[in-house]
């Protein structure tokens, strides 16, 4: 099976799982996967967040996502809790393609590494 046909087929599936966990039937996108990501690293689940709050979310969940390919580490909690990652390497200049393609190979390694899928 090439690469691009596996990593297609474990998104779908990571798609359904998530969606049917956290969607009333509508598929979730990159970003919503991205946030749920986001609160897992926070761990604070039961509560509501403000639109600033949402996207330093989405922040940590891409500096999570991104630290196995060398362009962030973690650096510290603050004392609310929340993470903090260190630029180690600029990311490079990619088409949007190819940064969806970099964020769903990111996301499938995240939940492989959390045994949601195989």
């Amino acid at each position: 099976m090439s690469r691009d046909t596996q990593l297609k087929e474990r998104w779908e599936k990571l798609v359904d799982i998530l969606s049917n966990q956290f969607s009333q039937g509508e598929d979730l996108d990159l970003d919503a996967i991205i946030f749920l990501i986001g609160v897992q690293e926070l761990g604070k689940f039961q509560r509501e967040y403000k639109k600033d709050e949402k996207l330093n979310l989405m922040h940590i969940a891409i500096c999570r996502l991104l630290e196995p390919y060398g362009f962030y580490e973690f650096d510290f909690f603050d004392e609310d809790g929340w993470p903090h990652y260190k630029v180690k390497e600029e990311l490079p200049a990619l088409k949007a393609g190819e940064q969806t393609v970099l964020m769903k190979e990111a996301i499938v390694s995240y939940f492989i590494e959390k045994e949601l899928i195989d």
